[in-house]
């Protein structure tokens, strides 16, 4: 079975910037592009396969054509057919509101088939680019409410300077916003709950303010302070550097100038590349080849045992 490439789904938003498109090698004359899904099952905005096979197929009808081969059987057990990560790439040229997402166990309370965990990858950003991501004061949730109503929440939020190559986790629960200038990758559970918390007071094309979700976020957030909620790892050349590994996915960032064997013959998942930087063929047992360059995203299926990796290229690798 050869690997997947998708055509990108593009958002336009209030906050997004200009880096998406080029970056992505795209010709589309958009403007204010702040995501493009470049994986998604996600309903009513399902990843389309771009070539080969089972092109113009959606992502989840192909899983539930496919089911463990593309997956994993354990996936599928777990999933069915609903394949189980979001990826994307967001440029944020303003600051995108304060957020929170529930837990599965929250979100199924309030009638959401699950809860949304994730992690930020940064990328080649503005020098003043930045993000929020955790309490750094005790607040009660009736403080919490208070801040809000009064505009001092980001009083209470870690705020990280932030550059090429700082990674976060953000388990659900955890209060957080993508800040200005920042241009990052991000791996998440297929859900699209957000709660927003807070939005600067900002008016949308219709000049009405976006709607906040105070009450269900207060239900959501981990009240928990931490010193520091950076994701600290030391980079290396040309073998792979564990970021995050949960429940919901494991994610590596591999730099290589070398040619280098990866090895999946015990892993009972797919895997998905994300480019960051200049371009690699991979070539599985089978001797089917594809490239990956930055600003692509390809989705390799379970019954890849091993992958050669050629060329100058730096990339996620993420899976379940």
């Amino acid at each position: 079975m050869t690997p997947f490439k998708f055509n990108p789904l593009l958002k336009q938003t209030i906050w997004g910037g200009d880096k998406i498109i080029p970056f992505k090698h795209l010709t589309d004359n958009i403007e204010n592009v702040g995501e493009s899904w470049e994986i998604s099952g996600v309903k009513d905005n399902e990843s389309i396969i771009a070539d080969g096979q089972y092109k113009g197929r959606k992502l989840n009808d192909v899983v539930a054509e496919l089911k463990d081969q593309l997956i994993g059987a354990e996936n599928y057990k777990r999933f069915g057919n609903d394949f189980p990560l979001l990826i994307k790439f967001i440029d944020a040229r303003q600051d995108l509101s304060i957020q929170v997402h529930p837990t599965d166990e929250m979100a199924h309370k309030q009638g959401k088939p699950r809860g949304k965990t994730e992690m930020w990858y940064v990328m080649e950003s503005e020098p003043e680019a930045h993000l929020r991501s955790g309490l750094k004061q005790q607040i009660t949730p009736d403080q919490y409410k208070a801040m809000v109503a009064n505009d001092t929440i980001c009083d209470a939020i870690a705020d990280y300077a932030v550059k090429e190559g700082d990674c976060f986790f953000l388990p659900a629960g955890r209060i957080h916003s993508i800040g200005a200038g920042c241009f990052l990758a991000e791996i998440q559970q297929t859900s699209d709950v957000t709660y927003r918390i807070y939005d600067f007071k900002r008016k949308d094309k219709d000049g009405n303010y976006r709607q906040l979700h105070t009450k269900e976020a207060a239900e959501c957030i981990n009240y928990n302070v931490e010193k520091d909620y950076r994701t600290t790892y030391v980079p290396q050349r040309n073998q792979g550097v564990s970021l995050v590994r949960c429940p919901y996915f494991c994610t590596a960032v591999y730099d290589l100038d070398k040619p280098m064997t990866l090895d999946y013959s015990a892993l009972d998942s797919f895997v998905i590349f994300i480019g960051i930087k200049g371009a690699g063929t991979f070539t599985d047992n089978k001797g089917n080849t594809f490239t990956l360059q930055a600003g692509e995203s390809v989705l390799v299926p379970a019954t890849t045992k091993t992958l050669k990796v050629e060329g100058t290229v730096k990339f996620l690798e993420t899976y379940v």
